[in-house]
């Protein structure tokens, strides 16, 4: 069932966003060659709670971290470790922050150090393909007419879009309805609606578009090796548009 908030719930979730936002960056500060995974997921941890929040992430379905690490070839759900960083490395640190009641949830890709122009190419066009998606958003539209937009950008730029992870609504729990595809048709699926509140997410391969989950049963790869970008905003679809709730 898709739940639409009211405006003070909608209110709460801003509060979370902003938290999330603010978590971002403070981590953007720390990161840079030889710092381990595990070390900015301490930052992080630390951060969140400073400002009143819990990390909406840590001990959800038995995950370890606070936040998701995820380096080069991993698209999502990296586990953080002692794994140090390196010069060209690319990051995807998702962040999720639980706040009087409500989450906020954000991800973004960032370059470790001095990256290949491949790598900028890769981190640009995934972050083009999440504001694609959130430019139609509003009252009435499709959700796939959000995917179509993300798609298009993406294949467009030669990339190709992981269809096994979506984005999703999010409110009192993490994932809610309805789930948001980063792929099809426009003038399909359910209507948005004033007050829903999504997680729009999407998840980029440098190559080909599949992957697998590692033995850990966390982290997601790519199965050719190729890097991978995710991005991430949670928004509120208001009167004529939408929202970002995951900003200052």
């Amino acid at each position: 069932m898709i739940t639409v908030k009211s405006l003070t719930e909608i209110e709460r979730m801003r509060q979370a966003g902003k938290i999330v936002y603010l978590t971002h960056q403070e981590l953007k500060k720390w990161i840079e060659p030889g710092i381990t995974t595990r070390e900015i997921d301490h930052v992080a941890e630390k951060f969140i709670r400073s400002l009143g929040a819990t990390p909406s992430f840590k001990g959800y379905n038995g995950f370890p971290g606070s936040v998701c690490t995820s380096v080069n070839d991993e698209l999502v759900h990296g586990i953080p470790s002692k794994r140090k960083l390196l010069n060209r490395d690319i990051i995807s640190i998702d962040i999720g922050a639980y706040y009087e009641g409500f989450h906020g949830d954000s991800a973004w890709t960032y370059p470790v150090g001095t990256v290949t122009p491949e790598a900028e190419r890769l981190l640009a066009v995934t972050e083009q393909s999440l504001y694609a998606g959130l430019a139609v958003c509003k009252p009435g539209i499709r959700l796939g007419d959000v995917s179509h937009a993300i798609q298009s950008v993406a294949e467009a730029a030669g990339f190709s879009i992981v269809e096994e992870y979506a984005g999703h609504g999010i409110g009192r729990e993490l994932h809610e309805a309805p789930s948001v595809l980063n792929f099809g048709e426009p003038g399909k699926g359910r209507r948005l609606s004033k007050g829903m509140t999504l997680a729009i997410e999407p998840m980029v391969n440098a190559g080909s578009r599949f992957v697998r989950t590692l033995d850990d049963q966390w982290t997601v790869v790519t199965t050719d090796g190729s890097r991978c970008a995710h991005f991430e905003h949670t928004i509120a679809i208001t009167d004529d548009g939408y929202e970002i709730l995951t900003t200052a």
